[in-house]
């Protein structure tokens, strides 16, 4: 009786262990952020142009196209197992530009002044990928950050930035590698 107990757990240890491997190869390469970079090894992010003065009511600030760049590098970095490369053989190449950083009241007050002012941003990405046809894209992505008119935007700035980036830079990983 003993030696049918043990060979009947050894047989559902077995069987457990079959399961569980069939699910797992079931989820291909997908990482756990649930960024599929199927056959891809490297990435490209050339630096971006800010070309926001070209858009009326836009401004220009300066270390914001090497401070996006650098936010987009990082999520994919810290996402994925893709190695940052500067060749031009990259397996995934991701270049744009920024298109728009503004600041525009949203609310007023009763005397028509401004109770809440919305820095906003907008960048242009190319995506191509070298190991999957038919996947490369041309989009456009942005988003904002609403602060208090009494406080000016140098001291709201950096705030403002993390946040932004944050949503714009998760976009464009999930529109590139968010393969769902």
């Amino acid at each position: 009786m003993k030696t049918e107990i043990v060979n009947l757990k050894r047989a559902f240890g077995i069987l457990t262990l079959l399961i569980s491997a069939s699910f797992l190869s079931g989820c291909g390469i997908y990482n756990f952020t649930g960024g599929n970079i199927g056959t891809a090894e490297t990435f490209q992010i050339p630096n971006f142009q800010n070309f926001a003065t070209q858009n009326p009511g836009s401004t220009f600030e300066p270390g914001l196209a090497r401070d996006f760049t650098l936010a987009l590098q990082d999520r994919i970095l810290n996402q994925t197992s893709l190695d940052l490369t500067n060749s031009g053989d990259a397996d995934l190449l991701y270049e744009g530009e920024i298109m728009e950083y503004r600041v525009s009241p949203m609310t007023a007050t009763a005397d028509q002044t401004a109770a809440q002012q919305r820095l906003s941003m907008a960048v242009k990405v190319r995506f191509y990928n070298r190991t999957k046809e038919d996947a490369d894209w041309d989009q456009r992505f942005s988003f904002f950050y609403d602060f208090p008119a009494t406080s000016n935007l140098p001291s709201v700035k950096d705030e403002a930035l993390e946040v932004i980036f944050e949503r714009i830079t998760q976009d464009i990983f999930n529109a590139s590698l968010a393969d769902w």
